[in-house]
């Protein structure tokens, strides 16, 4: 009689602290190893859990492939395109990188979302980045309606219209600076309690399976970007201009195109196996595309 009065009492207690574990943008995943569910604990930040990687991927296919897209589409096909439909493909074949962490918890996300940058006016030296989140959920959609869909969404970013991001910070910025830091505390505060309404989370590129940044268009290097903590995304990829570089090849080094990529990778969603067969499907897609990403019609 003991024991189910404490085991009740128990139970009471921790729903009476426990915070809503569902999410509009996640489930929670709660069978998994005591050491993993301890991780998040142990690492309470996106960059005290981060991990590097280096993947870079063979060129040649790939430029082929874009130069005769654009030829027998007659629209803009280049290199973000193809990323994000690597990405894509990642997500797809590899679903466990599409969890993340919040509030202490394992959530597996309900959608495939990617988010990258553009320049918000093209050739324009000063021109600000802008970021494009994007469903990917729908697997019948073809690598050419892909390239649409994203052209579609850069020319509304260039357009000089206001979009849902511009109202945010707008409002947020109009806040004195201690109101500010209060608000974005208590956003924090709510998102990691689960309070966050999904209308807000649905718009936000900082809640993304992937964020991608090609630097390569602007003429730059790759770097290793830092995680972002607000929002929830646990994967970013930062991809640099294509280079020759020396390469072995039957025991001969012969210069070979190269694609830079880097990888940064919240280690708590699952280990670096998953990481490892997640960027080897990325990197497939971008070196064999006729194959992943689809024949050109």
């Amino acid at each position: 009689m003991a024991n189910f009065i404490v085991n009740g009492l128990l139970k009471a207690s921790h729903k009476l602290l426990e915070f809503p574990t569902s999410r509009p943008d996640g489930e929670l995943v709660d069978r998994i190893h005591p050491y993993r569910k301890m991780l998040p604990f142990m690492m309470r930040g996106r960059n005290e859990s981060v991990v590097y990687y280096d993947d870079p991927a063979r060129a040649e296919k790939l430029l082929d492939y874009i130069e005769r897209a654009r030829k027998a589409w007659g629209i803009e096909v280049n290199i973000t395109h193809a990323l994000v439909a690597g990405c894509r493909i990642g997500l797809w074949e590899n679903p466990k990188m599409n969890q993340f962490i919040s509030g202490r918890r394992l959530y597996a996300r309900k959608h495939a979302e990617i988010t990258f940058s553009v320049k918000r006016k093209r050739l324009n030296k000063e021109a600000k980045l802008g970021a494009i989140k994007l469903n990917m959920d729908d697997r019948s959609e073809t690598f050419r309606e892909l390239c649409e869909r994203i052209n579609s969404s850069i020319d509304v970013e260039r357009s000089g219209d206001e979009t849902y991001t511009d109202k945010e910070l707008s409002i947020f910025t109009q806040l004195p600076r201690p109101l500010l830091e209060t608000a974005m505390g208590a956003l924090r505060w709510a998102d990691g309690h689960n309070l966050v309404p999904g209308s807000f989370i649905k718009n936000d590129g900082f809640y993304t399976s992937i964020f991608i940044a090609n630097l390569g268009s602007l003429g730059m290097k790759a770097g290793y970007h830092h995680l972002y903590e607000y929002g929830t995304c646990p994967l970013f990829m930062m991809v640099g201009k294509i280079e020759e570089q020396a390469v072995v090849e039957d025991g001969k080094v012969v210069a070979r195109k190269i694609l830079p990529i880097r990888w940064t990778y919240d280690e708590r969603i699952d280990d670096g196996l998953t990481a490892k067969y997640g960027m080897q499907s990325c990197r497939e897609a971008l070196e064999n595309p006729d194959e992943k990403l689809g024949p050109i019609e």
